[in-house]
């Protein structure tokens, strides 16, 4: 199958996740009547129903007949899956989702965004820029986003902005124009086995780009991003480097944060481009904006417009994403789930907390991460004044001895009372609730179902300032 024109009816297992639920968007936007499945209903599932997609809760191999042209699914869909067998003993065809998604974008010009961390807002970044532009380019982001309303979009134009997955080796299957890597750390390891395993794939990622016209832009701040722009031009490719090393192409000034958020300088052979003021928190922000940056000057566009573009970005779902306010407590989500990203976050967040504290909430997500980084998730947790640690979310997976919120709590940095285990999901937002007082900020952090509890903490919070 390599015509996305081939498909009339598709079926997609794990329907309302992120990423499938942005894929279905793009398939109806092309005529393809969808249906799909997922364990449980949600706001993402409703705005495809309305799209007329049709959408069943739960998993049945009734739901794939004859009529389905293409079963989609995601690796973390079990192989025991009765739809995925149904669809195999039926002899239709079984696609991964990044290979439905390259028949998608394979009329457009690529702008692939990958790296360990920071792709989610990036991916939005540039889109937004482009937008501001006078473009409409085509979009696939890893989370729904503030000023575009929506994790996915068929645009008029010839442009597709994509956030490009390493997690299972989902972002080998395009054929970009342009890539950008944020930086390239140890993760996923369960997948590629090894570091050099991984960054040998971020050197087919770059080696995918257009060879006349294609260019990569590699952040040089980072070590194992640095060496990634180093091989890939002795390669022959056309690299682009950004960050605040002297020898960047792109090379962000930091000027101050102003109003929660960063105003920075961008010098680019020499010329200064302009001040940019972000509305979102934090330095590795604005490395996110300068490689935007430098990919849409990269395509023709003028740094004006897109400075311009950059300043409105207002953020994207569960990236500091505020989540309500009571009492003085400010509450706030982040999907950060590596030691890096915490670190990030948290050190973001101490600029924007002011003279209040930071009340955290951490779940770590799969046990082979925790195993590999639980010294090292304690000392990010180290950043907070107040730390709850969850029990690991690892759904479906062995246990690995040592690899528990347990064990990761007794690596933070905090006097005893500052940190505590709770292993009962229910007791968690009455933790955070009662350490939490005016001029606060609470944060729930994690890539699991961790943020479902900042509207509990908010209720808390109500319940006693009005006992009060």
């Amino acid at each position: 199958m390599n015509d996305v024109a081939q498909l009339r009816r598709v079926h997609l297992v794990g329907l309302g996740g992120a990423g499938m639920s942005g894929l279905a968007r793009l398939l109806i936007d092309r005529g393809v009547t969808i249906s799909g499945s997922d364990m449980r209903d949600s706001g993402r599932l409703a705005t495809l129903r309305a799209q007329g997609a049709t959408v069943h809760i739960g998993h049945d191999a009734a739901y794939v007949d004859a009529e389905v042209d293409a079963v989609i699914d995601t690796p973390i869909i079990p192989d025991d899956n009765p739809e995925i067998a149904a669809a195999r003993d039926r002899g239709i065809p079984v696609l991964s989702r990044a290979q439905a998604l390259a028949l998608v974008m394979a009329d457009r010009d690529v702008i692939g965004v990958g790296g360990t961390h920071g792709k989610t807002t990036t991916t939005s970044m540039i889109t937004v820029a482009l937008q501001h532009c006078g473009v409409d380019p085509s979009f696939a982001i890893g989370s729904e986003v503030n000023d575009l309303g929506s994790n996915a979009h068929t645009g008029t134009g010839d442009l597709f902005v994509v956030e490009a997955d390493e997690s299972d080796g989902a972002f080998l299957h395009m054929a970009p124009t342009a890539v950008v890597v944020t930086n390239v750390e140890p993760d996923h390891l369960n997948h590629w086995g090894d570091f050099a395993a991984l960054e040998r794939a971020f050197d087919e990622f770059v080696d995918l780009v257009v060879p006349q016209d294609g260019f990569a832009v590699v952040c040089l701040d980072e070590p194992g991003s640095a060496r990634l722009a180093e091989r890939a031009r002795a390669r022959g490719t056309r690299v682009v480097t950004y960050g605040t090393h002297e020898a960047a192409d792109f090379r962000t000034e930091i000027l101050g944060s102003e109003k929660a958020g960063y105003r920075f300088d961008v010098v680019h052979r020499g010329v200064r481009l302009g001040d940019i003021v972000l509305k979102v928190p934090g330095r590795h922000n604005a490395l996110n904006a300068t490689a935007a940056l430098a990919v849409c000057m990269g395509l023709g566009f003028s740094a004006g417009d897109v400075r311009a573009g950059l300043s409105s970005f207002t953020g994207a779902r569960r990236r500091f994403e505020f989540r309500g306010e009571v009492g003085g407590v400010r509450v706030y989500d982040d999907y950060a789930h590596h030691p890096t990203e915490l670190t990030a976050t948290l050190t973001a967040a101490r600029e924007f907390v002011g003279g209040g504290r930071l009340v955290v909430a951490f779940q770590a997500h799969h046990y082979y991460r925790t195993a590999m980084f639980s010294r090292e998730f304690g000392e990010a947790l180290g950043l907070a004044d107040e730390v709850v640690v969850l029990e690991v979310f690892a759904p479906g997976e062995e246990p690995i001895p040592g690899a528990s919120g347990q064990a990761m709590a007794a690596n933070v940095p905090l006097p005893p009372g500052q940190v505590v285990f709770e292993p009962s999901w229910s007791q968690v937002a009455g933790q955070l609730a009662a350490r939490a007082a005016p001029g606060d900020l609470v944060m729930t952090l994690g890539a699991g179902d961790i943020s479902l509890l900042g509207p509990e903490v908010l209720a808390l919070l109500r319940e006693r300032q009005e006992e009060t």
